[in-house]
């Protein structure tokens, strides 16, 4: 029998002890050369320009919404790396990917350009996700196969069962991932969605987000256990927590949890324990359920100069690559700002577009 465990202070610290990237090197050779945890320096290099700009589209996003020009922002604040550790293991175009309203770093990752971003942020009819018609950071795209989500928390773990059982028997290599926040574990669509994943050994992988809050709620009020991957053996499929916060971490698993899936050896669990550095969105007021002194403590354990740090020290970036990487993606964020402000929006007469049948 599994005693059930307890949410301790410690449990959710998770950057205390969290593993440094330095003890990724291995003795003997240049990191330089070798990379990090499987990921060349190109591609590191590559990842510390995606997880750039996503911050930089979150921060002008949020800026946005209290100029007045944004009725709604939902940021991904401090969920950079997982969000970007995550995509970086997968097949671009090629997997399924079912993202969850935070996950920005995820849509950069897998090629969702700052120009789209920010149509689709402000709503204007060139947006990509719904020509204007969703909320912001209900994310899909055809070229990039993400599926359009919706509201409600969770749903988007039955659409991804289904959609990795379709490949199943299509017999297609694709993989399919499905992201959401540790608060909907809470609700009956996680269940039935680990449950039937397991039962049909699907080629779907599970990455929770765990922050430590549903939108108010802190974890200990939300389950009975430490760990949502705690939950992974109940449906004899692995689950892994891992440090969310550690951008070549969160490859390595889920790299693992994604070859299992192509290998046809079932479903994953991956949680990845991080922190939401700003308001659950900008209808929020964190300072009701959170102390600043907790705030100030994981603002410490950002996770952007953190992999910016491992990146200088192992070689792979240098401090004039770092600068030329910010102003290029100050570059992007004012350009693509100034485009979808001067976009036009969706025409009136459109509005029943893509609900009714339209005959050519």
């Amino acid at each position: 029998m599994i005693e059930p465990t307890t949410m301790s202070e410690a449990d959710r610290d998770v950057s205390r002890g969290a593993p440094n990237l330095a003890e990724l090197d291995r003795p003997g050779t240049d990191q330089a050369d070798q990379g990090l945890g499987g990921l060349t320096p190109s591609h590191l290099r590559d990842a510390y320009y995606k997880i750039t700009l996503t911050r930089a589209l979150d921060e002008r996003m949020r800026a946005l919404n209290r100029q007045g020009k944004a009725p709604f922002a939902v940021s991904c604040c401090g969920h950079e790396a997982a969000q970007v550790g995550t995509a970086l293991a997968l097949r671009p175009g090629e997997d399924w990917v079912l993202p969850y309203y935070r996950d920005l770093g995820v849509m950069v990752v897998l090629g969702f350009t700052a120009r789209e971003a920010m149509l689709q942020f402000l709503s204007r009819a060139a947006d990509p996700c719904s020509g204007g018609r969703q909320m912001p950071s209900h994310w899909s795209s055809r070229r990039l196969k993400v599926l359009s989500g919706s509201s409600p928390v969770g749903t988007q773990l039955l659409h991804a069962v289904g959609v990795a059982l379709a490949s199943k028997i299509k017999r297609e290599p694709h993989v399919t991932a499905v992201y959401f926040g540790e608060g909907a574990t809470a609700g009956g669509d996680f269940h039935e969605a680990l449950n039937f994943a397991a039962i049909h050994r699907l080629p779907v992988i599970f990455v929770c987000e765990n922050n430590g809050y549903a939108i108010s709620q802190p974890q200990h009020t939300e389950m009975p256990v430490a760990n949502v991957a705690d939950r992974a053996g109940a449906y004899a499929m692995p689950g892994e927590a891992v440090d969310g916060n550690d951008v070549v971490a969160v490859y390595e698993a889920m790299q693992r949890a994604v070859e299992r899936a192509r290998r046809g050896e079932g479903p994953t669990l991956l949680e990845a324990k991080t922190y939401r550095l700003v308001p659950h969105t900008s209808d929020d007021d964190d300072r009701v359920y959170r102390s600043r002194e907790e705030l100030a403590h994981w603002q410490a354990r950002d996770p952007i100069p953190r992999f910016r740090r491992t990146l200088l020290e192992a070689g792979i970036l240098t401090e004039a690559a770092v600068e030329e990487t910010a102003r290029r993606v100050a570059r992007e964020v004012d350009e693509a700002t100034d485009f979808a402000e001067q976009a036009p929006y969706a025409e009136p007469e459109t509005l029943l577009r893509h609900v009714y049948y339209e005959a050519a």
